[in-house]
């Protein structure tokens, strides 16, 4: 067989690895930029080039949405606003294709919310994408967990003044748990939020369950590092 053709294969060999879900929420878990930013910009090539094809734009907008999470956990505001908005491009092309689809309109109302942190600005422009795609994504699946997380997510980085706030997060943090006790994303967040309004025994028991769940999650035994139990 011809190296060219060697190469072609190992190449769509990797591009399957990358746009592997799995793939990315380990490099997620783990806070690997590096690898994060490896698999969008790959990811980036192959939806500029498959503009209509909804797998190709779903895996890059998953990719940047990774990346702009870990960003925002690492405090890197402005790496987590580029990335937020180079998926915001595809999750609009997805939800414009499939519009029926609870779990693109739960990518893009995230995406939009990972724009928000640190800046008035962009918080008045995508606080209201936030809001509404992730409203739209719990009323196409009310039975998803994953829906009310991404949402109590927004919530919770979104101001008061436009309707968000820790107290209305956490009411959307309990409702995942009620749904699926076992999503160490709802814990996660669900302590997140009440360390901030300052029920820390709370928190703290709920960032336990949070890496007990999953232990690969570097972010969750942070938070939990930093909760007092009391």
């Amino acid at each position: 067989m011809p190296l060219s053709s060697l190469s072609a294969i190992f190449l769509l060999l990797w591009q399957s690895a990358a746009s592997n879900s799995a793939e990315l929420e380990k490099a997620r878990d783990a806070q690997d930029r590096g690898a994060l930013e490896r698999y969008a910009s790959q990811l980036n090539a192959v939806a500029a080039k498959q503009s209509n094809d909804a797998q190709a734009l779903y895996r890059q907008a998953l990719a940047e949405s990774y990346l702009a999470e870990i960003a925002v956990e690492m405090g890197d505001k402005n790496l987590a606003r580029s990335s937020a908005e180079s998926g915001i491009k595809s999750a609009e092309r997805l939800t414009a294709l499939k519009p029926e689809n609870s779990e693109y309109h739960r990518l893009l109302g995230t995406l939009c919310g990972q724009a928000v942190p640190g800046n008035v600005m962009t918080a008045l422009k995508y606080g209201r994408c936030a809001q509404d795609e992730l409203n739209k994504a719990v009323q196409l699946d009310p039975k998803s967990a994953m829906n009310y997380v991404s949402r109590g997510a927004g919530n919770y980085y979104l101001p008061q003044a436009m309707g968000g706030g820790a107290d209305v997060a956490i009411k959307d943090f309990q409702k995942a748990i009620e749904l699926d006790a076992r999503s160490a994303d709802a814990h996660l967040w669900l302590g997140i939020a009440l360390r901030k309004v300052n029920r820390n025994a709370e928190a703290h028991k709920a960032l336990e369950k949070a890496v007990s769940l999953n232990p690969a999650r570097v972010w969750a035994k942070q938070q939990l590092a930093k909760t007092p139990p009391a």
